[in-house]
């Protein structure tokens, strides 16, 4: 995989340095290990889900964490769970512990959890709150509005 080098970027845009850091450290980790394999999907203008492929885990063995702006999904599996009774000719099941990081958007919270056949989906939703939001400011016509500072000037 080759590296990106975002550092003329970094000079000219102002402001968007916690974006070039997510894509670099998205590039790191893609570098890495893809285990488990997931699906990112929008259900919504404002709904998202993701999907997880955990064949083998219960609910127990699974942590999700949300804390600003990131979501951590790990399994963790005992030693003495991962082997079975026989000898194994081949494994070709991925049965290991993992750590999933995701980052989230601004607003963006977890709406629930579940696992069902081997799939974890982790349902999010981004809800702006009511100050956040766009304003429509009415534009009048005719006199203009008074300066408060003169309104100030003039009762001193």
């Amino acid at each position: 995989m080759r590296q990106i080098d975002l550092t003329p970027y970094r000079r000219s845009a102002i402001g968007f340095d916690r974006l070039f850091d997510m894509l670099e450290s998205r590039a790191r980790e893609s570098a890495g290990d893809n285990y488990p394999p997931f699906n990112l999907e929008r259900l919504a203008e404002d709904r998202y889900r993701i999907t997880l492929a955990v064949a083998g885990f219960k609910a127990d063995e699974i942590d999700i964490t949300a804390q600003q702006n990131v979501l951590l999904v790990s399994g963790r599996k005992e030693e003495s769970e991962r082997q079975g009774d026989g000898e194994y000719l081949h494994i070709g099941i991925a049965n290991r512990s993992f750590e999933r990081r995701f980052e989230l958007a601004d607003f963006v919270r977890v709406d629930g959890a579940n696992l069902d056949a081997g799939l974890l989906t982790i349902d999010l939703v981004r809800e702006v709150p009511e100050a956040m939001k766009p304003k429509k400011i009415e534009v009048r016509s005719g006199a203009s509005l008074p300066d408060d500072r003169n309104a100030v000037s003039e009762a001193a």
